[in-house]
């Protein structure tokens, strides 16, 4: 069992899975964490939102250990493509090449769980410098 779980508090959709940072420091892991903010869907489209992903992955392996999602609709929803990435220990730099779908009413051409990833990648390749 990863902790995948998801709630609604009016409008505001909340989801996590894996572990929090607190979780992983108790655990002994080191770890980097990112914040992306992005839409949940085509920000020309009505009823665009905004959204913030954090991820949570190992150093130096880029291995996702932990993912929350805050935002308004189709938010909490992502979480599952997090936990499915977590269940199957894929590693940020994986999860930049997941093949997310696409439609203006959905989601923004760059999915904000893989803007997350790519910049997960980026802050372990600034680390490893």
């Amino acid at each position: 069992m990863i902790g995948t779980a998801v709630t609604k508090v009016c409008d505001l959709e909340v989801g996590r899975t894996g572990l929090r940072e607190r979780e992983a420091t108790a655990a002994g892991f080191e770890f980097v964490s990112v914040i992306a903010e992005s839409t949940s869907r085509a920000g020309y489209y009505p009823g665009a939102r905004p959204m913030t992903v954090k991820l949570i992955a190992e150093r130096p392996s880029g291995r996702l250990l932990g993912a929350q999602i805050v935002g308004w609709s189709e938010a909490a929803k992502r979480i599952d493509t997090l936990a499915v990435a977590l269940w199957n220990g894929m590693t940020v730099d994986d999860m930049t090449s997941l093949d997310l779908g696409y439609a203006p009413p959905y989601a923004p051409v760059w999915d904000p769980v893989l803007i997350a990833a790519r910049k997960a990648v980026d802050a372990l390749a600034a680390l490893a410098r």
